[in-house]
């Protein structure tokens, strides 16, 4: 290392410390406003010819979060080199996350089922990423509309920044209070968002369960067999005349687990995106400083929900494509017998 780049490190350092201490007086001096808390997405807009359909700030942030989506995808394919070369910029790096989510589907569900496997589990876990990680850019759940606050309901009064451009103060009130609502915000803080992926993911496994065991996949829920057999079989123990209403129980059993998949699925990620949303308004709120730590802590917490969203999915299917009991097996050996 030269003496120049040592020179360029050292006045780097202190650019980094001086920043910290001018966030740390700010935050100081000026108290931020605190933002509202909502579990549902703020309605920004509503197209009486589309039959009332209602515009919320999530939906905007999903649509823009499909945008960057679809243009990092477009970005990187133009990056991969037809001759087999090593790739550069991004499309190495979206080349590196692909063989780590392919080597992943094809270790757990195998190479038959690899090719239609991997597009869902690579789309949901670069999705609910980005979604996640967009509400850490400026602007988000900062920049919008303000309202006036329902009467009754706790504010903040205004202060005109510019002519046409207004803010709100931390001064909160309950008479002429206003109230912003955000452009922008998270789609994973919204239940519409989480539950519409859940419905995705569990139809999904339905769909790769059915096509690998046949109709003998709903042997899992409609498990009669062992009771149909008692009206044949000569000799009956007590235990042959509880098994199949065990059975039935389970397949019972089996079915709402379907639907608690669902549920599951949905308040994981609401939860985690959410509660780490208020946390980062309450705290900083508090203590500005403190926001640092917390921006790292949402990455974190971003990126691990991003994994066990898609690597859930992955189990369901793998555990749906292998079937269950006789039905499944049989219905794997013949397809593997006739490849």
């Amino acid at each position: 290392m030269t003496t120049r780049e040592k020179k360029h490190i050292h006045i780097t350092r202190w650019l980094v410390l001086l920043l910290l201490i001018a966030v740390c007086v700010v935050g100081v001096l000026v108290k931020p406003t605190r933002p509202e808390v909502s579990l549902k997405g703020e309605t920004l807009a509503d197209l009486p010819l589309l039959g009332g359909f209602t515009v919320t700030n999530t939906l905007v942030t999903t649509v823009i979060v499909d945008l960057v989506v679809i243009s990092l995808a477009l970005a990187a394919g133009r990056g991969i080199r037809a001759d087999g070369s090593p790739s550069k910029g991004i499309a190495a790096i979206f080349e590196t996350i692909f063989e780590a989510i392919y080597n992943l589907v094809e270790k757990t569900v195998g190479k038959k089922w690899v090719r239609q496997v991997f597009p869902l589990i690579a789309t949901i876990i670069i999705l609910v990423l980005t979604a996640n990680l967009l509400k850490l850019f400026p602007g988000m759940e900062s920049i919008g509309l303000i309202e006036p606050s329902i009467s009754g309901e706790t504010g903040h009064t205004t202060i005109d920044i510019i002519p046409g451009l207004v803010g709100l103060t931390a001064t909160e009130t309950t008479t002429n209070a206003y109230k912003l609502v955000p452009f922008f915000r998270s789609p994973s803080t919204d239940l519409n968002f989480t539950a519409s992926l859940a419905l995705i993911a569990v139809i999904t496994v339905q769909f790769f369960g059915i096509r690998a065991n046949g109709p003998g996949y709903f042997g899992k829920f409609l498990n009669f067999g062992r009771f149909f057999k008692i009206w044949v079989k000569r000799d009956v123990n007590p235990f042959d005349l509880i098994n199949p209403f065990v059975d039935i129980f389970v397949g019972i059993l089996e079915f709402i687990l379907e639907f608690a998949k669902i549920i599951s699925f949905s308040f994981r990620l609401l939860g985690s995106m959410f509660g780490g949303a208020v946390l980062v308004v309450i705290v900083g709120s508090i203590l500005p400083v403190s926001q640092f730590g917390l921006m790292f802590l949402e990455i974190f917490f971003g990126i691990i929900q991003a994994l066990v969203f898609g690597v859930l999915t992955l189990v369901f299917i793998a555990l749906a494509i292998k079937g269950h009991g006789e039905h499944g097996k049989g219905r794997i050996e013949a397809q593997a017998t006739h490849a």
